[in-house]
């Protein structure tokens, strides 16, 4: 049995290239849903969250249905 977890910041940068997240908000969300502690003190500054939301922009596949051209909503947990 593998019991080998990636760290938060190693998480953060997979779901943010598998195109599942559309913002760094949905990034934390998604890490706190998993079990990940203090995603905020570890996802934080500038350059952190700037390298996330590119990849995000980058790599967003919007579900069926959801306009991929609309804008996204306000990353209101990216406090940098």
């Amino acid at each position: 049995m593998n019991t080998f977890r990636l760290t938060t910041i190693e998480r953060a940068y997979e779901l943010a290239k598998s195109g599942a997240c559309r913002t760094v908000g949905d990034i934390k969300a998604r890490l706190q849903a998993e079990g990940y502690e203090g995603v905020k003190d570890r996802l934080y500054g500038a350059s952190m969250t700037g390298a996330l939301r590119k990849l995000c922009a980058e790599n967003y596949v919007a579900p069926e249905g959801e306009d991929e051209t609309a804008k996204p909503k306000s990353d209101e947990d990216d406090d940098d």
